[in-house]
């Protein structure tokens, strides 16, 4: 079984000359950096504002915050994880505020990307890894995300998103053809409670759900649970609820809230409203997962 809190993960260190690489040591797991960076990808060259915009619309460039290889998250297998720049959330809860806005992020182009994820190709093979395209929300540069998917698909790599859903308009059915995996976090099952956890609405996210279902695109949950935000046993059935209908859902993770990011949020100056929240316990992360398990859901 997969443990998806914070202590699974395991970051590896290697360039990828050598084709060897080695864990980091747990004790040197921390939330990713603020502006952490696109070490070993080339920068954008300089261009015009006419044709950095001309660039954009074409999906050529893209705004992104970093980039990681790790495993045990984000996708089966070791994965590079790319973290595009830009959400339209605003979760009480989120672990990546340095994400929000797209003009935080660092200007790349498309061919760079594809350059380092395919230098990966031979470790996604032996792990069955692939890239993770996550943010942010990749949603939010649907152009620049349908050409990161269609030059990984067209190299062989295993593709993933992980998304709220919430611009899943966005995607063309020819983006939703080159995933072959979707990581949609579903933040709250009841309108109101969804509302408040990012300050948006929740039909869209069901929206997107139905229709990637209704594709056959592979499909794995992630549920917060954030004690007296998310944690109500009626908003935890109606996600379990929800989500049982769709067919092509093959795993769902509930993943306890924890405080890790809480001096990020102080570092940009940012109002932290769950300041004072305790994660939940092992016995309340359990009974959350019960839930899930009651619908017949492969639940960790």
């Amino acid at each position: 079984m997969v443990n998806r809190s914070l202590d699974a993960r395991r970051y590896f260190a290697g360039d990828g000359s050598t084709g060897e690489y080695r864990p980091v040591p747990l004790e040197h797991e921390v939330p990713r950096e603020v502006g952490a960076g696109l070490d070993g990808i080339d920068r954008a060259p300089e261009m015009s504002r006419e044709e950095h915009i001309q660039a954009v619309r074409a999906g050529d460039v893209g705004s992104v915050h970093s980039w990681e290889l790790v495993t045990a998250v984000d996708g089966p297998g070791t994965r590079m994880t790319v973290f595009l720049a830009g959400c339209p959330l605003r979760c009480l809860y989120c672990h990546n505020p340095d994400t929000l806005r797209l003009r935080d992020g660092t200007r790349a182009t498309v061919e760079a990307l594809l350059k380092r994820i395919t230098r990966y190709k031979a470790v996604f093979n032996v792990t069955n890894g692939g890239v993770t395209f996550s943010g942010g929300e990749p949603l939010m540069q649907p152009a620049f995300l349908a050409k990161l998917l269609r030059g990984a698909k067209e190299a062989g790599i295993h593709t993933a998103i992980d998304t709220s859903g919430f611009l899943g308009r966005a995607m063309t059915d020819e983006m939703l053809n080159d995933i072959d995996l979707l990581l949609l976090d579903v933040k709250s099952g009841l309108p109101g409670y969804y509302e408040r956890t990012t300050g948006r609405e929740l039909q869209p996210t069901l929206n997107f759900g139905q229709r990637a279902s209704a594709a056959g695109t592979e499909i794995w949950i992630r549920f917060v649970l954030v004690p007296g935000l998310t944690d109500d046993v009626e908003n935890i059935e109606a996600v379990a609820e929800i989500v049982s209908n769709w067919k092509s859902v093959s795993r769902v993770e509930v993943l306890p809230f924890h405080q890790m990011a809480r001096d990020k949020w102080d570092s940009l100056g940012l109002e932290y409203q769950l300041e004072r929240v305790v994660p939940p316990t092992t016995e309340e992360t359990e009974a959350a997962r019960e839930i899930f398990r009651a619908k017949g859901l492969t639940t960790f």
